[in-house]
């Protein structure tokens, strides 16, 4: 990062560039994430495992966010960000190429984890930092542009992703994520202000005292339940609708975009429903998850019908997003920093046992077509969380807090 470039860490008027290298990056992010989704079935075969342990590579890139993310928030939170973010960037980068040369198993999960650790601090520093390049009223969208890239990666990046590897193998996907990383990275050294100050540590405040207080710790399980529960299924998206609904691998890939275009609407209705209802709407979005997990389960002999479910499904899966996020920074509003790590930790960690629940239940025979049914349980479970957590509720969250709610 050059020495002599001038910058200014205060708000100015416009568009912030910066803002456009940080959603770049979040695009490289999510893309690596769900991107094993539409591979999941070629990685199998090309490595001789079976799909349940083909099926722990999305375990394994969870775990890495969950354990990964408290601890590196900590050490960036005292480098200036420029400096963290373009560090974050060069894990990222690094894990993606152990990916892409990996010659067995072991150093592709290896390669998923060091990528993993990237995730959770990059997205807690980068809203930081996206909500202090611009005056306080415009934090929300600045926040909201970041996370655009996030929500990007899932409607363009991965069934861009799953077509690579269709057509030129898995490996091949790895290595453009690598390419999509080294561009975010260059973004970043090139219009990240270099005079921004590093923000508070991550413990500051009453710090990891928070974590003794009941209502929280139910919201993170909330968190967990709620949206990790999909994993259960997503994990194993593409075998489902090759084996039990009758899709081609290429048929797979428009039906991941159909994905990507439900949560894209559910995370907007999600925040809109969130801000007017913000109790009832999220007994409401874990119902109508359930059910439309249950309704996948019963048609995958109908094509039409499974591609219905499928938006529906990604619309409900991403509206619980906003209202969890909210819920979590109501119980810990004394500090905020630590509590949206902790709740990417959580996203991550339930994802990372549904897929785990969801690799036992095929190793013991379920079949495939009864794997929505196990996340429309684990819907129903955070349904009962819930109810538990009914009554009273901290101040209403802000609308930037709302807009960083895509993890």
């Amino acid at each position: 990062m050059s020495s002599n470039r001038v910058a200014s860490a205060a708000p100015k008027p416009g568009f912030p560039l910066p803002l456009l290298a940080l959603a770049l990056a979040a695009f490289a992010i999510g893309t690596t994430e769900f991107v094993i989704v539409g591979l999941l079935p070629a990685v199998a075969r090309d490595l001789s495992v079976s799909l349940p342990q083909a099926g722990l590579l999305v375990t394994g890139y969870a775990l890495g966010v969950a354990l990964g993310a408290p601890p590196l928030a900590a050490l960036t939170a005292r480098l200036r960000p420029c400096t963290a973010l373009a560090g974050l960037m060069g894990l990222f980068i690094a894990g993606n190429l152990l990916c892409a040369v990996a010659g067995d198993y072991v150093s592709l999960l290896l390669g998923r984890i060091v990528a993993s650790l990237t995730h959770g601090a990059f997205f807690g520093l980068g809203a930081t930092v996206a909500a202090t390049l611009v005056p306080p009223e415009r934090r929300s969208a600045a926040i909201a542009l970041m996370f655009s890239g996030l929500t990007l990666a899932n409607v363009l990046g991965v069934p861009a992703g799953a077509w690579i590897g269709q057509w030129a193998g898995w490996r091949a996907t790895f290595w453009a994520v690598s390419g999509l990383g080294v561009l975010a990275l260059a973004a970043l050294l090139v219009l990240m202000p270099a005079a921004m100050p590093a923000p508070a540590a991550a413990g500051a405040g009453p710090g990891w005292s928070i974590l003794r207080r009941p209502r929280l710790i139910g919201a993170l399980a909330l968190t967990a339940l709620g949206f990790g529960g999909i994993f259960a299924t997503l994990t194993y998206l593409a075998p489902l609708l090759q084996s039990a609904a009758g899709f081609s691998a290429a048929a797979v890939n428009g039906v991941l975009l159909v994905f990507g275009a439900g949560l894209t609407l559910g995370n907007i209705l999600g925040g809109w429903a969130g801000d007017r209802w913000p109790r009832q709407s999220m007994f409401v979005i874990l119902a109508a998850l359930a059910v439309v997990e249950v309704a996948l389960s019963l048609v995958l002999a109908m094509p039409a019908a499974v591609v219905a479910c499928i938006f529906l499904w990604g619309g409900a899966a991403f509206a619980t997003a906003p209202g969890l996020q909210a819920r979590v920074l109501d119980e810990a509003h004394d500090a905020p920093t630590l509590a949206s790590t902790l709740n990417i930790g959580a996203f991550n960690l339930g994802n990372a046992l549904a897929a785990w629940v969801g690799a036992e239940a095929l190793d013991i025979g379920l079949p495939l077509g009864l794997l929505p049914l196990l996340s429309a349980g684990l819907a129903l479970a955070a349904l009962a969380v819930l109810w538990s957590l009914r009554g009273r509720q901290g101040a209403a969250p802000s609308r930037a807090c709302r807009a960083a709610s895509a993890r």
